[in-house]
């Protein structure tokens, strides 16, 4: 569902988009955003109307589609601008969660005078009214990407601001610094001081101690990003213990013949192609033996909810298709493949000869990138690259108070560092910048 953006789609359209994910389910919510975003909701039923000056208003409604006999109920929530998300007019239209009415709806809409959203351009409208800077436009597409709790959690904290507000409360401090420099430039003839050497020094190491702070915390983030959690599940004595070994390249878990040997669960952190991995041998699911090995098994459980690749072990020689249930986070394994018949749509592995191990720890790293793929990176990326020049500026700053240098170049660098301050939060920027941003956000967002 990734499209391309243009961020000079005309802001004045009324957009409309599937907003919740796409298939059947309970609910399924259709969202219209601009200035006639009322008037074209009203098309699907002429009975209902909006008031014009009260802020939040839901409607029950029952939608008049051409194409179906009966009418399709709906609950339509009408918010009034500029106390919304985009910051213009919006309305939610929940209806039943099926693919070919939610279309028909769309397409009653579209009919209506509304224009199909490109990608981001909800969440593009809502940066443009000043609703959320680019950081935390950036951390709504890692929300919905994220592919675990920890970069869930990392999301969010970027979206409460966790950014913005550290790096805003510094240009605030840095605009007012500059104002009082450049009043004194515009006095130099009547000897006004605004701002005399000692004051310009400590608010000068002041700026320059939280835009290292800030620093640190941006190339922390990056640097010490979770390890991607990879859990070896199965039924008892499926080879997950054995494999554990294999992969870790050390003997770290107890291996045996003897069915249930694991009882807790083993941690390894270890490196595939460049990617950090933890790596988590589980006890095998099954009937419990006793108290001790249902408690074990429950907390691989555990283990199995948090983890963000499953490597379900199945051995070659034994019960086939043992999988609990699917998950999209799941890889099986064919385990003990120098014991029995290969099937070609998995993939299989021996610990004893090493067959297809080196293909296993690929395919892991591979899953790793491609999971990893809604942290916040270009985010991370692009805040490094303008914090550091921010504080080279700022470096220079002290040196041209000291060496009593024309306040022009002291002001010169003071607007350099705040124009990278800018450019992180979105007060500078460019339109090959929101498309590189907003162009990989889904429909609807």
């Amino acid at each position: 569902m990734i499209g391309h953006h243009s961020p000079f789609c005309d802001l004045d359209d009324t957009i409309v988009a599937l907003s919740s994910a796409a298939g059947p389910g309970m609910r399924a919510i259709i969202r219209l955003s601009g200035p006639t975003a009322a008037q074209i909701a009203a098309a699907l039923d002429p009975t209902i109307s909006f008031d014009k000056f009260q802020r939040r208003q839901i409607a029950i409604c029952e939608m008049r589609i051409p194409s179906l006999s009966s009418s399709l109920r709906a609950e339509l929530f009408y918010f009034r601008s500029p106390a919304t998300y985009t910051g213009q007019d919006l309305v939610e239209i929940h209806t039943l969660s099926a693919m070919p009415l939610v279309e028909l709806v769309l397409q009653k809409l579209l009919n209506a005078g509304a224009r199909a959203a490109v990608a981001g351009e909800f969440t593009m409208r809502g940066f443009l009214a000043g609703k959320l800077d680019l950081t935390q436009a950036e951390a709504v597409h890692a929300v919905i990407e994220a592919g675990g709790r920890d970069q869930l959690k990392q999301a969010l904290r970027q979206l409460a601001g966790g950014i913005a507000r550290p790096l805003a409360t510094l240009r605030d401090e840095l605009i007012d610094l500059l104002a009082d420099i450049e009043a004194g430039l515009d006095f130099t003839d009547e000897d006004l001081t605004f701002v005399n050497q000692t004051q310009l020094l400590e608010r000068l190491g002041k700026a320059l101690a939280q835009v290292t702070l800030v620093r640190k915390q941006i190339h922390d983030r990056a640097a010490a990003g979770p390890s991607f959690r990879v859990v070896l599940a199965g039924l008892p004595n499926a080879g997950k213990s054995s494999l554990f070994n294999a992969l870790a390249g050390r003997d770290a878990a107890l291996v045996s013949p003897v069915a249930g040997t694991t009882r807790d669960y083993l941690e390894a952190d270890i490196t595939f192609d460049g990617i950090a991995v933890r790596l988590l041998d589980t006890a095998g699911q099954g009937p419990p033996s006793g108290a001790i090995d249902a408690a074990a098994q429950q907390l691989g459980s555990l283990r199995q909810a948090d983890g963000d690749l499953i490597l379900w072990c199945e051995p070659a020689d034994g019960d086939r298709n043992t999988r609990p249930f699917e998950r999209t986070n799941q890889l099986v394994i064919r385990t003990k493949a120098d014991l029995g018949v290969l099937p070609a749509e998995y993939l299989c592995v021996s610990v004893h000869t090493g067959l297809n191990i080196d293909r296993l720890r690929v395919a892991i790293a591979n899953e790793a990138r491609h999971r990893s793929g809604a942290d916040l990176a270009p985010s991370a990326t692009r805040c490094r690259c303008h914090i550091d020049l921010c504080l080279e500026h700022l470096r220079r700053a002290p040196r041209i108070v000291l060496d009593e240098d024309p306040a022009e170049l002291l002001a010169l660098e003071l607007r350099l560092g705040l124009g990278e301050l800018g450019a992180i939060v979105g007060a500078v920027y460019t339109d090959d910048l929101l498309d590189r941003i907003y162009s990989r956000f889904c429909i609807g967002k």
